[in-house]
C-alpha cells in the first residue's frame, strides 16, 4: 500500500497583539575563566505592531540582546519564543531558516555591494530561498517602491546618498516579508538630514503594522519609539 507523505502546514506570523519577541528567563553567560554574564535572566515581550527603542551605554549588552532577538546567538539559559516558535527546540538549520524568514536586520554599516544596483542588491538577498530570478527582481522592485527609491533601481551604491544607501538596505531588510524589523544604529553613519529621512521611513513601516526593534545610543531616535527599553550591565528594565 502506498503511504501518502503529509506535508507540514506553514507557520502562520503571530496574531496582532500576540508577541513577536518573548523572552522567558533568558540570559547569556559566556565562559571563562572568569565567566562572563553578557545578558542577564530576562522576561520580556514585543508584541505584533510595536516599535521598541533599546538603549543603552557602549559596552551594556545591546549588542548581545540583538544577537540573541536576531538567532545569531543562543542563549545559555531560558526560553526565547518567536512569533510563538520555541527557538531554543530548533537545530542550526531550522535556526537559520527562521531567521531568513521572520527577521529582517538593518545595520549602522550598509554593507551594499558597490558592483551590484540597488535593485540586484535587494533581490540578492532571496537568492537561496528557490524564488526564480525573474520573481525576485520584481519583489526587489516592489520593496524599493515602497521605501521611496523606486526610481533609483539602476543605481549603485557609490551614486546614491548615505540616507538613499540605507534605504536600499532597509529595502533588503524587507524582501522576506518578515514580521520582526531589527536595526543596529540604522542612522550612526547619516547626516542629520538622512537620518530624518531614515527615521521617517520606520515610522511609515511602523504605521504599516511592522514591528521594529531599534538598538541605539541616540536618544532623538529612541524618542520616536513606542517603548524604551534600557540595558546596563547585561540587565534589561523598563
Amino acid at each position: 500500500m502506498r503511504l501518502l507523505r503529509r506535508r507540514a502546514a506553514p507557520v502562520a506570523p503571530a496574531p496582532a497583539g500576540a508577541p513577536v519577541i518573548e523572552f522567558r528567563g533568558v540570559g547569556l553567560t559566556y565562559p571563562g575563566p572568569p565567566p562572563v554574564e553578557a545578558l542577564a535572566d530576562c522576561d520580556l515581550a514585543v508584541r505584533r505592531g510595536e516599535f521598541v527603542a533599546v538603549v543603552g551605554p557602549s559596552g551594556s549588552g545591546k549588542s548581545t540582546f540583538l544577537n540573541v532577538a536576531g538567532l545569531l546567538d543562543s542563549p545559555t539559559r531560558g526560553r526565547y519564543l518567536l512569533d510563538g516558535i520555541d527557538t531554543g527546540a530548533l537545530g542550526d538549520a531550522a535556526r537559520t531558516a527562521l531567521r531568513g524568514r521572520r527577521i529582517g536586520f538593518v545595520f549602522q554599516a550598509f554593507h551594499l555591494l558597490p558592483h551590484l544596483t540597488a535593485l540586484e542588491n535587494v533581490a540578492l538577498a532571496r537568492l537561496y530561498t528557490g524564488l526564480p530570478r525573474a520573481e525576485r527582481l520584481v519583489r526587489a522592485r516592489d520593496t524599493l517602491d515602497r521605501v521611496g527609491l523606486g526610481h533609483r533601481t539602476d543605481a549603485p551604491p557609490g551614486r546614491l546618498s548615505g540616507g538613499e544607501q540605507q534605504r536600499v538596505a532597509v529595502a533588503r531588510a524587507l524582501a522576506g516579508r518578515p514580521s520582526l524589523l531589527l536595526c543596529d544604529e540604522p542612522t550612526g553613519n547619516l547626516d542629520s538630514a538622512n537620518a530624518a529621512s531614515v527615521l521617517g521611513l520606520l515610522d511609515g513601516l511602523h504605521a504599516a503594522g511592522m514591528t521594529v526593534v531599534v538598538i541605539t545610543h541616540d536618544p532623538a531616535v529612541a524618542a520616536r519609539a513606542g517603548r524604551t527599553l534600557t540595558i546596563r550591565d547585561g540587565r534589561v528594565g523598563a
